[in-house]
């Protein structure tokens, strides 16, 4: 089914992916079918004081998508999915794959106003989340999205119901008394071509991008990477990172299910629960970000707990330094993975039989031989091996374009189809790749992309500010931090405070408050006019150091 917005692979390149069988012709729903029927009675999926056996899951996926069906959400239409490390994220995932629905992957984190314009781009008619996460009461939150999106008819929410919104467990119960599900199922198979979600790009140039995914493309990425770091039937996975980013999903959830090894959901980055649950169910794998992974390697109580079976640590999101991959595997025991990915598609990481220095200073090779990776120049060239430029991809692993945004793909891939990844990367002649910066004006805080440029946008708008320039600045927990550098109008007198207060009144995410401010007479400008950004990052490692020093 041909979905308005999304544009396709070339008739040449999907025939050649086919044939040679770099794409495998299923669903995510024939993936998830498979393991149940290959393995029924082993443990699949654990969380929340909840088990299931793939049999067990099997029969929740499958009413649950009969009963989204029968509520009148029909193929091609888009879900919003917003759940925590739930497992109702399993269960709701593979049902809305299974009924041909689009699922559009969301966190929990993600704001009204980013879930709104998220809503306006995807235009979905339904969006699963939770009545309450903890503190926050969602309801408020349904009500502003709603409102400017009439069209998004079907809310199920997960915990409590509530008058105008589906409760998601009588869902499940309902779909159970559907007669002839299998065949209502087999019906809306969708074709493996076709778009099985939009992920968001992060926001590297303000508000998220969409990333459409087809099933073909996505099992390529969820069958390389998960081979790359041998995960087979036998692994317990423990998605301890947020399951609304795609590293948990690709990496942890459909990887697990692609070899019918066993799931582990746990919603807590504390690291004395993850190693308690690594030690209760005998995990043998989990994906982290780097700021996780020095948090639980640096954990003081490490010793109290028998974290033998864990024998790998993926790593991705942000770069992961020589002395993290070093303490990760002296503390925990676990090779280290040391990996780069993006929604788009390219993916690259190390492998089991990799020396210490090729797993702590590269993000190893490509995860598919059949995914395509060069540098290249400024014009957009070709650069040698061995030559600094920027990281470009293209391949049966590798998207075709941002959904319904044509601007962004004219400047996101080259003339002959090269996806430009905006990083700038060094391939030596082994096919090993290490980053060494960024083109996109981008921050990483702990594994989170923050596009300068929005923050910026954010800060400026108070009437105060007459100029503000955002960079990256060290941080010992989150890898990087955010330092603003505001000039503020003549006569204005402003104070951190007045920026965080006008930050939240913006309803912006607590990932965009600067750490540090620095109030300026001027900001030092480029040539073309630009605020000098290499003059004010060394000004704030300048800043930072005298401070750590008069300490």
């Amino acid at each position: 089914m041909a979905l308005e917005g999304f544009v396709p692979y070339s008739r040449e390149a999907a025939s050649l992916y086919m044939k040679r069988r770099w794409w495998l012709g299923i669903t995510l729903g024939d993936l998830f079918d498979k393991a149940c029927d290959l393995y029924p009675n082993k443990e699949a999926l654990v969380g929340a004081s909840k088990r299931y056996t793939f049999a067990a899951l099997r029969r929740e996926v499958d009413k649950l998508a009969g009963a989204l069906l029968a509520h009148g959400l029909k193929p091609g239409d888009r879900v919003l999915l917003q759940l925590p490390n739930w497992p109702e994220f399993v269960i709701s995932y593979f049902a809305l794959q299974k009924a041909g629905l689009v699922v559009v992957l969301l966190t929990v984190d993600h704001t009204a106003r980013e879930i709104a314009h998220l809503a306006r781009l995807t235009s979905p008619r339904g969006w699963i989340l939770p009545r309450r996460y903890r503190k926050t009461d969602c309801v408020p939150l349904i009500g502003q999205v709603r409102a400017e999106n009439p069209a998004l008819e079907t809310v199920i929410l997960a915990g409590e119901g509530l008058d105008d919104c589906l409760d998601l467990d009588a869902l499940i119960e309902e779909g159970g008394r559907l007669e002839d599900l299998g065949l209502m199922l087999e019906e809306v198979r969708p074709d493996p071509g076709d778009v099985c979600q939009i992920l968001p790009s992060g926001g590297t140039t303000g508000l998220p991008k969409g990333a459409p995914r087809t099933h073909n493309d996505y099992i390529c990425n969820v069958e390389y990477k998960s081979k790359a770091w041998d995960m087979n039937v036998t692994d317990v996975c423990l998605v301890a990172t947020t399951v609304g980013h795609n590293l948990a999903l690709l990496v942890c959830v459909t990887a697990a299910v692609f070899h019918g090894a066993k799931i582990v959901m746990l919603d807590s980055t504390y690291p004395e629960d993850f190693c308690r649950t690594v030690q209760e169910e005998e995990v043998t794998c989990t994906g982290l970000v780097p700021t996780l992974a020095s948090r639980i390697a640096n954990f003081e109580k490490l010793g109290d707990f028998d974290l033998e079976s864990l024998q790998k640590v993926y790593v991705g999101a942000a770069k992961s330094f020589p002395e993290l991959v070093q303490k990760v595997e002296s503390n925990l025991g676990g090779l280290y993975f040391h990996a780069f990915g993006m929604v788009e598609g390219p993916c690259c990481q190390t492998r089991p039989l990799d020396p210490f220095e090729v797993r702590a200073q590269t993000i190893g090779r490509p995860i598919c031989p059949y995914d395509e990776f060069r540098t290249l120049d400024l014009q957009g060239r070709p650069t040698p091996r061995g030559t600094e430029g920027e990281l470009a991809a293209k391949g049966p692993g590798v998207f075709t374009g941002y959904f319904r945004n044509p601007q962004a793909n004219l400047s996101a891939f080259t003339p002959d189809g090269w996806f430009r990844t905006g990083d700038l990367a060094v391939i030596d002649e082994d096919g090993n790749i290490r980053i060494t910066g960024r083109i996109k004006d981008i921050i990483i805080r702990g594994g989170e992309n923050i596009a300068a440029e929005e923050v910026e946008e954010l800060i400026s708008s108070h009437p105060g500010v007459e100029y503000v320039a955002v960079v990256g600045m060290p941080d010992p927990d989150f890898g990087e931090a955010i330092c603003a550098f505001i000039k503020p109008v003549s006569g204005a007198r402003l104070c951190e405070a007045d920026i965080i207060e006008h930050l939240r009144q913006t309803g912006a995410s607590k990932i965009f408050q600067p750490k540090r401010f620095e109030f300026i007479n001027e900001i030092p400008l480029t040539a073309a006019g630009k605020a000098d950004k290499k003059v004010l990052r060394q000004a704030v490692m300048e800043r930072t150091r005298d401070a750590e020093q008069k300490q």
